[in-house]
């Protein structure tokens, strides 16, 4: 044994003592306050948390030291040893740091059905019973009673239903059971693969995989980008047998992680496949499918359909599939505990009804959806500088930001979340009381995926407000062919808060909310002009002046919004010269300068052979 273990042990060794002295000693102070920590721990492992360390280490725990347990009881529980994932460590840590349950445990209260979990004894195993029962789930959803039956046997599905329904649990279940029956160990690989568009949503897929798990041996794993990838890897190396994955990602270790086995590949499960294609993963689609073994079972399961799905399932599918549509047969295309209405709100005004709502509704739990990162980024910082607490997540933030931000609002009993669509897709944040939709969506497909993220499950209950333009009230139409039931709601516009001066004011002394405004003003317009529905959302409708109004300028900022009708009235990328963008375009032609070459300018040398000197 060399120096360094024969040291390491004896740490070790040390700190296990100093645990048991503790332990001892606290338990000879107080055994009735002994007892009852315990059956809060009890109670605790009852809601589905992480298994704690072992009773023999004592009931009495610092929240400090939970990381290092938990290491520690990976090493003695081999039920634990089955995550394998790093980002499953992520996971973990920043759920037991809130201290409260894992959001995703509640998925599945969409509209029960008559059919119960136990009519599934015969062909679903006990330890997945077991755990269907710890969640709290006793009856099946629509979806879960129409799918998971077909599934068990073996059959491709395609399925769809309104947000919220239970589509995780429809797709896990028989993803679990075929692991199970055909009793995969580490050695044989990956048999199931599930792919997510978001890694908020990956995490929430994982979280509620996490406890289907509870009581199997196999290992499980989460695959998403932001984490740390040599240590998935190594992961992936050991063999990972259910996957829960970003596109992305997947991918990069399809074609890159030569230890990556997934030639046994039983089943591939596509969540949210319009999502997966609508921000832009329809190349990588591709490629993951082409790349899988041709011979396996496929899920394939959406909130809403179109031309892009249908070629998804063509391609993925390779069995004549079962289509399974829950809501193709109802009048509205939301849930019935919803009430949702819109409000014509000029240009000028808009941010000054946002601040009176967000103001009068800041005791409850409010999501606010924009159209760009950068009119997220300064509003989060324009509202937390004026005293109005609010968290935002958006696609340009770093992994670990976004996922402390998203347990914090999933796990707060009221609160401000400024978002974009990242956040509009099959995350299950509880008790959700507004969604503001301040931009309104790009279709209706969009707004019906924004406000199901409230009035989720049986009997859940939630409101939905859209802002619009008096330009823009041509999108109810669009809305009501989508069958989505909006009302006018009346505001007394006298009672909003006349802040426009205060804010100006603020916007011109403040340089860094100045410049956030001025960036968050140009995305908004480079977004209104890049709207699908231009029939309505037409830029050249859109007054610049009053708009800069909602961003704290009296006068539209100096800025180049790069907007211009036709692509021939846009100006040329710079070539050469030494400017930005030289070195981008000198590898293309351009007939024009066909003959032509450019250079980069560099600095002259010194006579001496230097060249840089001092002065």
């Amino acid at each position: 044994m060399s120096v360094q273990q024969k040291v390491l042990m004896r740490k070790i060794s040390k700190s296990q003592k100093k645990k048991l002295m503790l332990s001892q000693k606290k338990e000879q102070e107080d055994e009735d306050f002994n007892d009852e920590l315990e059956s809060e721990v009890s109670s605790a492992s009852s809601t589905k948390r992480i298994k704690d360390t072992d009773e023999s280490e004592g009931p009495v725990k610092k929240k400090k030291k939970k990381s290092k347990k938990e290491k520690t009881n990976e090493a003695n529980n081999p039920v634990d040893e089955t995550e394998l994932a790093v980002s499953d460590d992520e996971y973990q840590k920043h759920n037991e740091d809130l201290g409260q349950k894992l959001p995703g445990s509640g998925i599945g209260l969409g509209i029960l059905s008559d059919t119960s979990f136990k009519s599934l004894e015969k062909v679903v195993c006990d330890q997945t019973l077991k755990a269907i029962n710890d969640m709290g789930f006793t009856k099946m959803t629509e979806i879960q009673a129409r799918s998971i039956p077909s599934l068990l046997e073996g059959r491709d599905l395609v399925g769809s239903a309104k947000t919220g329904s239970g589509k995780t649990l429809a797709f896990l279940v028989p993803a679990v059971e075929l692991i199970y029956k055909l009793k995969f160990m580490p050695r044989n690989g990956t048999g199931c693969i599930i792919i997510s568009p978001t890694r908020e949503l990956s995490m929430q897929t994982f979280g509620v995989l996490r406890e289907l798990m509870k009581y199997h041996n196999h290992t499980y794993g989460l695959l998403m980008g932001g984490a740390n990838r040599n240590a998935e890897a190594q992961k992936l190396s050991k063999g990972i047998n259910i996957i829960v994955a970003t596109p992305g990602r997947l991918l990069d270790h399809l074609q890159h992680t030569p230890d990556f086995l997934f030639k046994n590949l039983q089943c591939l499960v596509i969540d949210e496949a319009d999502r997966i294609l609508e921000v832009g993963f329809e190349e990588e689609m591709k490629q993951i499918i082409n790349l899988l073994p041709k011979r396996r079972q496929t899920m394939l399961f959406s909130a809403t359909s179109n031309n892009k799905t249908e070629e998804l399932t063509k391609l993925a599918v390779k069995q004549e599939p079962i289509y399974v549509g829950v809501d193709d047969h109802k009048d509205e295309a939301t849930v019935a505990g919803l009430e949702q209405g819109y409000v014509v709100c000029p240009s000028e005004k808009r941010f000054l009804l946002l601040f009176t709502f967000l103001k009068k509704n800041r005791k409850k739990k409010i999501m606010v959806f924009f159209s760009s990162c950068l009119a997220v980024k300064y509003y989060n910082e324009l509202l937390n500088y004026i005293d109005l607490p609010v968290m935002c997540i958006h696609g340009k933030q770093k992994q670990e930001k976004r996922t402390t931000t998203f347990f914090q609002f999933c796990n707060a009993d009221t609160g401000i979340l400024l978002c974009t669509d990242v956040a509009a897709r099959g995350l299950d944040i509880p008790a959700v009381d507004w969604i503001v939709q301040y931009d309104p969506p790009d279709d209706p497909k969009e707004y019906i995926h924004r406000v199901g993220r409230t009035a989720r499950g049986e009997g859940g209950r939630g409101h939905a407000l859209l802002i619009l333009r008096p330009e823009e009230l041509g999108f109810l139409r669009y809305l009501k062919e989508a069958r989505v039931p909006l009302n006018e709601f009346d505001f007394s516009w006298n009672k909003i808060a006349d802040i426009q001066l205060q804010l100006e004011q603020l916007i011109s002394k403040n340089y860094f909310l100045n410049q956030a405004a001025k960036e968050a003003f140009k995305s908004y317009v480079r977004a209104y002009d890049s709207h699908s529905l231009k029939q309505i959302f037409d830029v050249h409708t859109l007054d610049l002046q009053k708009a800069a109004y909602s961003f704290g300028f009296s006068v539209p900022p100096a800025v180049d919004l790069h907007v211009h009708s036709s692509k021939k009235d846009r100006p040329r990328k710079r070539l050469g010269g030494g400017g930005y963008g030289s070195f981008k375009n000198l590898n293309r032609s351009d007939p024009r300068f066909k003959n032509k070459i450019y250079s980069q300018p560099q600095r002259k040398k010194h006579n001496d052979g230097r060249q840089f000197s001092r002065i």
